[in-house]
């Protein structure tokens, strides 16, 4: 039986934001037709973009998605599996407000039929001023390898 070994392309785009230590983390990881990006949130490389917005840090959040699938040849329309994670501390009628204003920035991104998806309500992220976090899997199309 012939072994196949599939080559492993990590994914760092120049200029993302980066982690406030140096750790070995990755931001993606292209392995064959599959991307793993790593949890991406609302920063740049100069910090936190968005502070108490859910709609921009979801739409920052999202254009970090991009980038990291953009330097792999991979586009939004390939994701097949997203999970969300976000924070919210107010009632419930606060929270569907929360919850739709997010999820009308998503809907930008997401193609039709959409991907898989888990949403978390967490007591907090890496740091305070955050409100969304979101890690996803895309599958590229044949052709486009």
């Amino acid at each position: 039986m012939e072994k196949t070994i599939t080559k492993k392309i990590r994914i760092m785009p120049k200029g993302h934001w980066d982690w406030s230590m140096p750790v070995p983390f990755s931001q993606g990881w292209k392995v064959g037709n599959q991307v793993f990006v790593g949890g991406q949130i609302s920063a740049d490389e100069n910090g936190i973009v968005g502070v108490g917005d859910i709609e921009i840090q979801t739409r920052n959040v999202f254009e970090n998605i991009r980038k990291v699938l953009n330097e792999v040849g991979a586009d939004m329309k390939d994701i097949v599996k997203l999970n969300t994670y976000y924070v919210f501390n107010g009632d419930e009628k606060q929270a569907t407000e929360f919850w739709e204003k997010m999820t009308k920035v998503r809907m930008e991104y997401i193609a039709d039929p959409g991907p898989a998806g888990t949403a978390i309500r967490v007591a907090g992220l890496m740091w305070d001023d955050l409100l969304i976090e979101v890690e996803a899997i895309a599958i590229i199309e044949e052709e486009k390898k």
